[in-house]
Formats: structure tokens, C-alpha cells, sequence
């Protein structure tokens, strides 16, 4: 279906391609598009999402699904580590064709990710003659996650190379990876705009019929979530709970299903064997997640490769005992409001002095919550969003 732009000086029109798609159960990129779509509410501007679908009938196919609000679905044949890549090449060509078929001078594409490589390099000229401006979210250091070899790492950093000194904005979602960007690429834009968080009603959520979903008690475990991958740090996280002697449990939420890690994280670690620990498949529903997340004696985030982590948002909004690998994507954001550790044998030890984290738990949590209520709400993003399109 052919929905031509709503034309006029007044217009914006943004495009935002590189995540599997609005409401999609996923990751990060996913959480911050369906929550830029929800909270962006500008009258004068038209989103157009680019989606992943397993239709191959609905290929190309735009569907508006609410005032302002467009999507657009892209079916890939491949489901490999190349089908992000095909995904995207072919939701940024098909955008350039749309912008100039309608007309829509001026428009924004925001590509999510160093998926595109040299593309932008190559069609810059086209670009420029309809006045698109293309602004660059690079995620973290891409190269540096475990799930990529070493070819694919470095076409990675060759992506990155072309795809930053090639961009009108570089928006970078963490201080540390804004910092990497000017030293590596001195004459570049960037700007800082962190992930945001919801709020909850908690008046409106059942928290003790969530908890006796999922087996849990108030304050009786321990919490991670995110990707099951390695860069996450599940391991280290894991063996040093199984040496702890803290009497509470260690519940992983993460994409089970989906993942290749966690079979031989089980394997490697052994915790089968302890049955203080418990894996649950990926929780979607939000208002359940957060009931997770409040109800949590701390919330662990072992993560090592990226910028402003959503999952480490909304855990130091809701549960009052955050304990952070130290690395700057963590501590820009923790700041002084969380207990960071650098290595197995660091976690261990705070998980051991039971009365020291009795006395932060209850000491950091307000000032974590005001950290994330002054700077981080997903309205306040949307404002630092607004300002820049």
C-alpha cells in the first residue's frame, strides 16, 4: 500500500530503520522504538517504522497503524547473522526511493546500528539533493562482542569507520561511547541521548500474583536481565553466586529459547547443581517485569559492551539495590546510587557482607530512583529528540 507523506513546510518526516520493528520482543533497539513511537506525540511529524516479517506476502507493505505513525514490513528469507544486515540495506534503499517518489524533502533517517557499511558513503550525493539528513545511533563497540568472529568484527569496525565520517549526527546513547566517537573521529557531530524508562502504576499491577507466577518471594532473590550472550558477564556473575554463601536466590531472565550461550553456560558453570539459581524465558509484559524488578533484593548487571543499557535504566528505577560491573557504559549511569564490582572474586565478596548490603539497599535506592526521575524518563528523552529533528 502506497501512503503518500503528508507534504507542507510544517512536516517532519522520520525514518527510523535498524531495529526488528515497534512492539517487537527483543532487545534494546527494540524497547527504544516502540517507546520513541509511544512518547514521541508530535502532531507535526510522521514516524515511519521499518519492520522484520516472516510474511513474505507483506514485503515492501506500509500499514499505518495510528495517526503520524507508519510501518513499513521487509520479509528476509535468511534467518542468520545476515538477516539484521539484509534487513537494513534493504529498509534504506526503499526509504530513499519513498523520500523522493513523495516528495519529502528534508527528511530524517535514523539508522539504528552500523548495519549499512558504506552505503551511506555511496549514495551521499542522491541524499544531499533531497536534503535528507541521516543521523547514526553506533549502539556500543559493535566489534566487541563475543557473538561476532573475527571477519565479521572487523567488518564491523570498517562499518563503523565509513558509516560515522559519513553521517550528519552521530547520537550517542551512553557518555563513554560519545567519548570513543571524538577521539576516533575528531571532526564528527555527536550528541548524548541516553535511553529512557517508564513509570508504573503499581496500584493497577497484582505484584503477589506475579511473584507466585514465576515461584518468587519479596526480596528473596537476587535478579539479572538481558541477552543470554557472554559479553553480559551470566559467568562470572554465576560462579560468583555459587561461592557466596548469601541466602537468597539468583533469578536469570533472559531469551532462553533463542539463545546458543545458555546450554553451554549451564554446562560450563554447573549450576544446575545449585538450586538457588533459576533461569525464566524472556518476561514481555511489561507491568510483570517490573513487578520482577521491584520485588528483586538487588538486581546484578553484568554487562561489559555498550551505552545506556535499558535494562539497567529501569532496574535502577524500580529495585533499590543495584550491584554494576565497573565498566563507564555502567558508571556514567550509576553514578554514586549503586555498588560496582570488577571480577568474580569482587562479587563474591560483596554478596557475602549481608549486613553492608542490608544498609545500601536501603540508603542507595532513593537516590537511585531521583537519578532516574530528574534525567531519564522517557518524556524527558523525547524533548532532548524533539530538539535535534
Amino acid at each position: 500500500m502506497d501512503i503518500p507523506g503528508r507534504k507542507g513546510e510544517a512536516m517532519k518526516h522520520i525514518f527510523v530503520l535498524g531495529a526488528r520493528g515497534y512492539r517487537a520482543r527483543y532487545g534494546g533497539w527494540e524497547t527504544f522504538v516502540t517507546n520513541f513511537v509511544d512518547h514521541y506525540n508530535d502532531e507535526n511529524t510522521d514516524l515511519y517504522i521499518a519492520e522484520l516479517t516472516k510474511d513474505p506476502s507483506k514485503d515492501k507493505v506500509m500499514e499505518k497503524i495510528r495517526e503520524h505513525v507508519y510501518l513499513t514490513y521487509y520479509y528476509v528469507k535468511t534467518d542468520g547473522k545476515t538477516q539484521m544486515f539484509i534487513f537494513t540495506i534493504r529498509s534504506y534503499l526503499n526509504t530513499l526511493k519513498y523520500i523522493q517518489k513523495n516528495c519529502l524533502n528534508g527528511a530524517y533517517i535514523y539508522v539504528l546500528g552500523l548495519k549499512l557499511g558504506p552505503l551511506l558513503a555511496f549514495f551521499k550525493g542522491r541524499r544531499r539533493k533531497l536534503g535528507i539528513h541521516v543521523y547514526l545511533n553506533p549502539d556500543g563497540l559493535e566489534h566487541l562482542r563475543s557473538k561476532w568472529n573475527r571477519v565479521i568484527s572487523w567488518c564491523f569496525l570498517l562499518s563503523e569507520w565509513s558509516m560515522i565520517r559519513n553521517c550528519d549526527l552521530v547520537i550517542c546513547d551512553g557518555l563513554g561511547i560519545q567519548k570513543y566517537v571524538e577521539k576516533k573521529y575528531p571532526n564528527v557531530k555527536t550528541t548524548y541521548i541516553a535511553y529512557g524508562t517508564n513509570t508504573f502504576d503499581f496500584s493497577a499491577i497484582d505484584e503477589d500474583s506475579v511473584l507466585k507466577e514465576y515461584q518468587l518471594e519479596k526480596d528473596g532473590y537476587c535478579l539479572m536481565v538481558g541477552r543470554c550472550v557472554p559479553e553480559n558477564n551470566y559467568e562470572m556473575v554465576i560462579r560468583a553466586f555459587m561461592n557466596s554463601s548469601l541466602n537468597k536466590n539468583l533469578v536469570i531472565v533472559s531469551n532462553l529459547n533463542s539463545s546458543t550461550y545458555y546450554q553451554e553456560l549451564v554446562e560450563k558453570t554447573g549450576c544446575s547443581m545449585d538450586t538457588r539459581i533459576q533461569f525464566i524465558n524472556g518476561i514481555y509484559d511489561q507491568d510483570k517485569l517490573a513487578a520482577v524488578r521491584r520485588n528483586a533484593y538487588l538486581y546484578i548487571h553484568g554487562h561489559s559492551v555498550g551505552g545506556t543499557n535499558p535494562s539497567l535504566v529501569e532496574a535502577l528505577s524500580l529495585t533499590d539495590l543495584n550491584v554494576l560491573y565497573n565498566v563507564c557504559f555502567n558508571a556514567d549511569i550509576g553514578l554514586d546510587t549503586a555498588l560496582y564490582f570488577e571480577n568474580e572474586k569482587e562479587l563474591t565478596a560483596l554478596l557475602n557482607d549481608s549486613e553492608m548490603l542490608d544498609q545500601k539497599k536501603t540508603e542507595l535506592g532513593p537516590k537511585a530512583r531521583k537519578r532516574i526521575a530528574d534525567g531519564f524518563t522517557w518524556e524527558k528523552i523525547m524533548e532532548q529528540y524533539k530538539a535535534i529533528f
